[in-house]
C-alpha cells in the first residue's frame, strides 16, 4: 500500500510462553480507517500493544510512515505520531477533565492534514466534557470517559490514532455518538485503526478490514470488497 501510515511486518509476539501473534502483517494507509476485527483472544489488543511499544515483538518490525519504530519505548513511538485510546479508557479520575487532555498536549506535526487539537477544539467536538471540564473524570459517565479518552488521544497532535473497543460498554445512543466522532476524525485526514466486537460498527466506517483468527491475519480486503464479494463471518469472528 503506497504511502502506508503504520506498518505490521512478520510480526511475532508472546506474554510468557504464549505465542499471541504469529507472522502478523498489515498496513495502515494514510488517511484511511482500517477496522481491526477479530474473535476475543484473536490478538487485536495485542496489536495495539506492539504499535505503541507497550509490547516488544519477537520477531518482525513496525513502521510508522516509513520510519522503523519497532522496541523502541512507548514515549519515542508517541513522539512519532501515534496515540492510542485504550480499551477500557483508563482516564485519569483523580484529574478534572481539563487536567486530563493537558497531561497529554503535544505540538502537531508540520503538513498534517487536519488542524492542530487543543483543549478548546477537542472541547468544540465534545460539548458534555467543555461543560463538565472543571469536574473529576472519576464522576463522568462511561460515554464522557469514553470522549475523554479520545480527547486526550488527541490533545498528542497524532497521525495515527489507534482506537480499542471504544463501543464497549455504552449505550446504543453514546455509540453512535462515538461513532459519528470517529468519522468526524477520518474526514479530516487523521489515520485510524478502529479495533471492534461489532462488525457492522465496522463495515459501515471503514475503508478496509483486517479480520484475526488465533493470532494470524486471516482475511485482508477492503469494506467494500467484503461486501459485494461476501465474507463468512462466522468462520472467523463465531457470528451466527
Amino acid at each position: 500500500m503506497a504511502n502506508s501510515a503504520l506498518r505490521l511486518s512478520g510480526v511475532d509476539a508472546y506474554y510468557g510462553d504464549s505465542h499471541v501473534l504469529q507472522k502478523v502483517a498489515f498496513e495502515l494507509g494514510a488517511g484511511r480507517l482500517l477496522g481491526l476485527l477479530g474473535r476475543n483472544g484473536a490478538g487485536k489488543s495485542t496489536c495495539m500493544n506492539v504499535s505503541v511499544g507497550l509490547l516488544s515483538p519477537r520477531t518482525g518490525s513496525v513502521e510508522v510512515f516509513g520510519k522503523p519504530v519497532t522496541r523502541m519505548p512507548p514515549e519515542v513511538i508517541a513522539a512519532h505520531g501515534v496515540a492510542l485510546v485504550p480499551q477500557g479508557r483508563r482516564v485519569f479520575k483523580s484529574l478534572t477533565v481539563r487536567e486530563n487532555l493537558m497531561v497529554a498536549a503535544r505540538k502537531g506535526f508540520a503538513g498534517t492534514a487536519h488542524a492542530p487539537w487543543t483543549a478548546d477544539t477537542v472541547f468544540a467536538m465534545f460539548p458534555r466534557l467543555a461543560e463538565r471540564r472543571g469536574q473529576m473524570a472519576a464522576y463522568l459517565s462511561g460515554g464522557e470517559q469514553q470522549m475523554l479518552a479520545i480527547g486526550r488521544a488527541l490533545m498528542s497532535n497524532p497521525r495515527v490514532l489507534l482506537m480499542d473497543e471504544p463501543s464497549e460498554g455504552l449505550a446504543p445512543q453514546i455509540v453512535a455518538e462515538v461513532m459519528a466522532t470517529i468519522r468526524k476524525l477520518k474526514e479530516s485526514g487523521l489515520s485510524i485503526v478502529l479495533v471492534e466486537q461489532n462488525p457492522k460498527l465496522v463495515f459501515d466506517i471503514a475503508d478496509d478490514i483486517v479480520i484475526l483468527n488465533s493470532g494470524r491475519v486471516a482475511v485482508v480486503s477492503t469494506a467494500a470488497a467484503l461486501k459485494s464479494d461476501g465474507v463468512d463471518l462466522r468462520q472467523h469472528l463465531g457470528i451466527f
